[in-house]
């Protein structure tokens, strides 16, 4: 598959991602954006927060990734098994539920409740970054780069499982800060 019928979805999705935080987010107040579901549930405020900690480690890697192997396409991409495989393990089902419900890793789990017009602030600055290195993927070699996961840098996966994973692993957490919204919304009136 050529990298524009690869990335043009990714690019779409994150967009619509995009869209929600700035036009609906934004003005919603920290007591609705931080309040959790239920006890051993995220609040959308923790949503967005450990997709901010996903973004702090993936994008500087997929930039010097990009930078040391700028070796351009020739050859459409493939994905791989391992790769499709964490990407499938992220999406959800046509009810925006998750297929397979995970724990964070450690790294990734939040720790408190940032006020939340910062962690709105932040992601919204990630899905634009997000959305220039998917651009600048098009003319990338999406099999050749390869990119360190952050749960274990010693595997590498090619940089189109990557982008499609953040992309997959986005569409997750934004689904599951909406529910949280509905919720926090219910009990605020």
């Amino acid at each position: 598959m050529n990298n524009s019928r690869w990335l043009q979805p990714l690019q779409q999705q994150t967009e619509t991602m995009l869209s929600q935080a700035i036009a609906q987010w934004q003005v919603l107040p920290h007591a609705v954006f931080a309040q959790a579901p239920q006890a051993n549930s995220w609040s959308a405020n923790e949503c967005l927060q450990h997709l901010n900690s996903y973004g702090d480690y993936y994008f500087p890697a997929i930039e010097k990734a990009m930078q040391q192997h700028s070796t351009p396409s020739t050859h459409p991409f493939k994905p791989g098994w391992l790769g499709g495989w964490f990407t499938r393990m992220m999406q959800t089902n046509p009810t925006g539920q998750p297929a397979k419900k995970m724990k964070a890793p450690k790294q990734h789990v939040p720790v408190a409740l940032p006020p939340s017009h910062e962690v709105i602030a932040r992601f919204i600055d990630q899905q634009e970054q997000l959305l220039q290195l998917l651009q600048q993927a098009e003319t990338s070699n999406l099999s050749r780069i390869k990119v360190p996961i952050s749960i274990a840098p010693m595997i590498k996966l090619q940089l189109g499982d990557v982008l499609a994973f953040l992309v997959a692993h986005n569409h997750r957490h934004v689904q599951q800060a909406h529910r949280a919204l509905q919720a926090a919304c219910a009990l605020h009136g």
